[in-house]
Order: C-alpha cells, then structure tokens, then sequence
C-alpha cells in the first residue's frame, strides 16, 4: 500500500525509485570520479538567511569544474546548500524537489518543515552504507523561513542523518572545517548575524569564503569565479545579484 502524499514510496514500490546508492565497494569503483563540493555557509541576517557557496567542485586532487551550483530551492520557502558527492546530492535534491510538490498537491497543502526535515534525514539515512564506503557521501544544510514563527531557521546534519539547528550560522564543506572558529570570533566581536543587514552578511560570509580558500584548496576563492549568494525571506527565494556581489567581492579583496 503506497502512503498517500509519498512520492519516494510511490517510486519505490513501483520500482522506478533511482539508487542513490552505489552498490559496491571503493576498490571495485576505483576509476569512478566522486566529484566534490565545497563550501557552503550559511548565515542568518535581520531578513532571513543568507546562503553562499564557492563554485569550485573537485575530484581527488584535481579541479573538475568552476562554476558549480551548490545552493538549490527545494521549494518556494526552502533552500539547500549540499557539500559532498555532488552527484549523490542533486539526485537527493531533485527527489526532495518531486517529493514536496507531490505531497501538496495530493494533500492539497504544503508538506511541513518537521516534514521536509524529517525527508532530508530519510534519504541521508538511506545513503549511508554509499557513505561509509567513501562514495556518494554528501552533507547538507538546510535553510527555511518558518512563517509561524517568522524568522529564518538553519539545520544541519551529519552523515548518518541525525539534525540539529543552528541559531546563528551554519557550514558544511572541507573549507568550513578550517574556518569554525572564525565565526564565533565574528559574533563576539561584531554581534550576532541575526542583527546584520544582508550587506554585512555578505561581506562576512565572503571573507569566511576567502579565509577557507587560503587553508583550503578544494575551495575556490572569490577572485577568477565569483561565489553564489542566495536570500531567502519573508518573501520567499531570491539571488543576490550579480552588481551586488561583484562590489562585495571587490569589497572584501580590498580589505
């Protein structure tokens, strides 16, 4: 019996479900590139949430491609920023994509945010054998506005799925790892995020970017590809655009 409003299962039990699983080993695959994506922050700011990601995506030690995506809608209230396999998490994406429309049209309302949670953790929960293999592992945050409480909210997870929320920032990425305590240090010295306008945010967030890039080398720095940076608010969905974080851009390099 299929779960009415369940677009996974109605794919699962009709057996169309794609495998987000790589069903063998790493020796097996060893001449499978894994291509990865790095890094992705997450800040609040008075408005919202502000997302932003270098563009850099590698495989191993070499640079694959420049001008990767890696901060995505999944709906008209919801964002996510994937750091990881980028192949394992667009497929991810685009599932949670068909999943969320699926179920409002078919329960004739949009699903929850503890719902679209609770999905990021199933699918990430249901890839980590791939992950534990060292293929195929990707790690997510998620960024909402929550209109019942009318602010920006920010989740991370871990690789077996488990969430928790953040109450100012959040990163995923091997250039994150390098830059943790920056953030904290940003917050004691200028305040929390919460309380900046977007143009601060991003001067921060860039900055953060630039810092990961200098001790990281999967990240990509602002010069050659300039970052993506996208809002989301009250009003929903918007990218920053490209005037804005160019001056930004050139902001930060100044400084």
């Amino acid at each position: 019996m299929i779960t009415s409003g369940d677009f996974i299962n109605l794919l699962d039990q009709s057996g169309q479900l794609p495998k987000l699983l790589p069903n063998a080993s790493p020796h097996t695959n060893s001449g499978v590139v894994d291509t990865q994506g790095t890094t992705v922050i997450a800040l609040k700011f008075k408005d919202g949430v502000l997302n932003v990601g270098d563009r850099r995506a590698t495989g191993g030690n070499a640079i694959l491609y420049d001008r990767a995506e890696k901060i995505l809608p999944l709906d008209d209230t919801t964002l996510i920023a994937i750091a990881g396999s980028y192949a394992r998490a667009l497929e991810a994406v685009r599932l949670l994509q068909h999943q969320f429309k699926y179920f409002e049209r078919s329960q004739l309302q949009p699903m929850s945010l503890e719902g679209k949670l609770q999905e990021v953790t199933r699918l990430l929960a249901g890839n980590v054998a791939a992950a534990m293999q060292g293929i195929g592992g990707f790690i997510p945050v998620l960024s909402a506005f929550d209109r019942e409480k009318n602010e920006g909210r920010i989740f991370f997870y871990d690789g077996m799925g488990a969430r928790f929320e953040s109450r100012e920032f959040g990163a995923q990425g091997s250039g994150s790892e390098r830059i943790r305590g920056v953030f904290d240090y940003i917050i004691r010295t200028k305040g929390p995020f919460s309380e900046m306008s977007l143009d601060e945010a991003l001067v921060e967030s860039f900055t953060l970017l630039e810092i990961a890039s200098e001790l990281d080398s999967a990240t990509g720095g602002l010069a050659k590809v300039p970052p993506m940076a996208k809002v989301i608010t009250a009003e929903g969905i918007a990218t920053v655009e490209a005037a804005k974080v160019e001056e930004i851009v050139a902001q930060v390099s100044r400084d």
